[in-house]
């Protein structure tokens, strides 16, 4: 018999290595540190997922932060890069997360990543609070609304439970709530301060569209007339 008709196992394991496609080198660029603030460390459900943030400072107020998601060995960087640290929610079903992105004093932005082929991509082609805030100004009640700053989007407290503390039945792992901030210089001349606070709309995970419950419609008219006197 042949003798290379059956290649010795070290020579099949470096055939099979060769023929497999390579592991590319994952994990944050040099000059990122990882941040010991155990507030800024998150875990999915299932613990299969751990969250961790990494800090460069370059100096003259030049900080950047990226987010990488943990998976056994495996590291995915989740994007876009920062200048704060971030808060993060999961759905139940470890399936879906939401970025909470401070970008300001009193502004923040949202952001939605989704499991695909094991590891967490953008679930969206825009913010999530993009995409939110467009809907708001789609809305014949308030697309005539201009924000100027402190504008913020805000994931309400829920998303793990189905936000049964609302006193909703909704399906798991199905919908967030978004809650919607913001203030205007051009106001009425007898108040100091005119905006938007805390109004809430529903974003649906299956179907990527928004609505307002009927549950929300008192809340949200009283929210486009909030003012503060000085």
């Amino acid at each position: 018999m042949n003798a290379f008709c059956h290649p010795a196992p070290w020579l099949a394991l470096v055939l099979t290595l060769a023929a497999s496609p390579a592991l590319a080198a994952s994990g944050p660029p040099p000059g990122f540190v990882l941040t010991d603030n155990a507030d800024l460390a998150f875990t999915s459900p299932d613990g299969a997922t751990k969250l961790e943030q990494y800090m460069k400072d370059g100096g003259d107020f030049d900080v950047k932060w990226q987010v990488w998601a943990r998976r056994g060995e495996q590291m995915t960087e989740l994007k876009p890069e920062q200048g704060y640290g971030a808060g993060f929610r999961f759905t139940s079903d470890s399936q879906w997360l939401v970025r909470m992105q401070k970008t300001g004093s009193g502004e923040q932005d949202l952001f939605l990543y989704h499991v695909e082929k094991g590891a967490f991509v953008s679930a969206t082609k825009h913010s999530l609070s993009d995409l939110a805030w467009a809907y708001f100004h789609s809305r014949p009640d308030t697309r005539k609304m201009k924000l100027d700053y402190h504008i913020s989007a805000n994931l309400v407290k829920g998303t793990e439970e189905a936000y049964r503390g609302l006193g909703v039945k909704w399906p798991d792992n199905r919908y967030l709530v978004i809650s919607l901030s913001g203030e205007m210089d051009k106001h009425p001349k007898n108040v100091a301060m005119k905006g938007l606070a805390d109004w809430r709309c529903r974003y649906d995970l299956k179907t990527g569209t928004f609505d307002v419950p009927a549950m929300f419609a008192k809340a949200n008219a009283e929210a486009l007339r909030w003012e503060i006197r000085r």
